[in-house]
């Protein structure tokens, strides 16, 4: 099949260089023609695990092409998706669809032949709609379905996510447009991916759905872990507790210092004022929100505490940038709250990421950027794991005791034992766990809560 992909961002990029490796013929089209320009020479944009392979592997056999001309591309295209940017409009939290409509006019000057026009890009319920009359509007002679078709792809996991997907989640009550779109998928027939097809509005609502779902567990998971920590209990062992029940699932309760990324802070945002305007509020997702807004700052708070009450003058060392490894996204990522509240608290803060330093750079001021996790962490008072790369889950304590000044490991994703640091002679504070004074501490408020005075029954 001849297939067009308009967007070469995150969605775009990835979906066009699997279609290409299942053997479809595909280009992806972008308005900037410098980044065209980089893709034709093989120079990948984003940081994913895999892609830049993918792309080399498919421009050299010639199934994967990248154009500026809409209209050309277009010419013998079969189907033609609309991965173009949703962010959070300005000041009212609304998905801001200015570019989805600009393209879906500008797929209607270039309509000859039947196409279908699939939105891959994550839009609110209706927008089908809308970019069906918009098309309609701009040219009425147009042979087309539109049809919703989300991704549902985890950064750092695209690839896999794409070629072993849980499932197709496919919009439309046309027939030429279902067999169209089982044609393009067809060959994941063999890993019995589930093409789950319904209505165009359910299908966009599957998708906002979905990742207000799995922020609600996120956020499930971190209060429960606020009460571990008080109660001296371990959340670790609740997590897998309670996702051994098929019902929950172990998936997304990792407790740590919130969710960020290119997806569930503006998708959430979005599902809430969605909701507003049809008179529906979503008080669940609308506190989930909120919960995790505070949670960043506050762990900037969790890292001053294990210091002694004061940042003041220390420096801490941050381990980590982006809201999640394998991926150079910096979009809402703590980190960027945690260095901010503690630099507002007077630390000096030294920081290293495997891939995200560039994005770093632009977001934050006064950072020393480190080389190296030993570079950073030189000279520090404190070291905080913010982001959970594999680069930092088998760190040399025995050189960490040996540069730096003091004794302080924060743990925000819990990739560590408490006894396997506090060996070497360091202070470990994380999430959700306590050590073994924390919980003897515990067990006396109960007992003395216990105790009655005498007489006091008869006062």
């Amino acid at each position: 099949m001849r297939i067009v992909l308009v967007g070469a961002g995150y969605v775009g990029l990835v979906s066009g260089a699997c279609f290409a490796d299942f053997g479809h013929v595909v280009t992806c089209v972008d308005n900037d023609a410098a980044k065209i320009d980089a893709l034709r020479a093989g120079r990948i944009p984003i940081y994913e695990p895999g892609l830049d392979e993918l792309v080399e592997k498919n421009l050299a056999e010639e199934r994967l092409n990248f154009s500026t001309d809409l209209k050309a591309a277009m010419a013998d295209a079969e189907a033609v998706f609309i991965a173009v940017g949703t962010p959070s409009r300005r000041g009212d939290g609304h998905a801001d669809l200015s570019h989805v409509y600009t393209v879906a006019r500008e797929i209607a000057r270039s309509i000859d032949d039947f196409v279908v026009v699939a939105t891959k890009s994550t839009v609110p319920v209706g927008t089908g709609d809308a970019v069906e009359r918009i098309i309609r509007e701009t040219n009425p002679d147009a042979d087309f379905a539109v049809v919703s078709n989300p991704e549902f792809l985890r950064e750092g996991a695209a690839i896999t996510d794409f070629k072993r997907p849980d499932r197709i989640v496919i919009g439309t009550d046309d027939e030429r447009a279902r067999v169209v779109m089982g044609e393009v998928y067809r060959p994941l027939y063999l890993n019995q991916a589930p093409l789950l097809f319904t209505a165009r509005r359910t299908s966009e609502l599957i998708k906002y759905a979905a990742n207000a779902f799995l922020a609600m567990k996120i956020t499930f998971i971190n209060e429960i872990a606020d009460l571990c920590e008080a109660t001296g209990a371990d959340v670790q062992e609740v997590a897998r507790g309670i996702g051994l029940d098929n019902r929950i699932g172990s998936k997304f309760l990792h407790a740590g210092p919130g969710y960020g990324g290119s997806c569930f802070p503006k998708d959430t945002q979005a599902l809430v004022v969605t909701a507003q305007d049809a008179a529906t509020p979503l008080r669940l997702v609308e506190t989930t929100i909120a919960v995790n807004d505070t949670r960043k700052r506050a762990m900037a708070r969790k890292v001053t505490a294990a210091c002694g009450g004061k940042v003041l003058g220390k420096t801490i060392a941050v381990l980590g940038l982006t809201f999640k490894p394998n991926t150079d996204d910096m979009r809402e990522a703590p980190a960027v709250s945690i260095v901010r509240a503690l630099q507002d608290a007077g630390a000096r803060v030294h920081a290293y990421d495997p891939a995200g330093m560039d994005q770093a750079r632009q977001l934050l001021d006064d950072v020393v950027f480190a080389a190296s996790a030993y570079d950073c962490a030189e000279g520090a008072d404190a070291l905080v794991i913010v982001t959970e790369w594999d680069a930092f889950r088998a760190l040399d304590f025995k050189r960490l005791a040996e540069i730096m000044r003091g004794r302080i490991v924060v743990d925000l994703r819990n990739i560590y034992q408490p006894e396997e640091i506090e060996r070497h002679g360091f202070v470990y504070a994380s999430i959700g766990r306590t050590n073994a004074q924390s919980r003897s501490a515990y067990v006396l408020r109960e007992t003395e809560a216990e105790e009655v005075p005498a007489g006091a029954a008869g006062e």
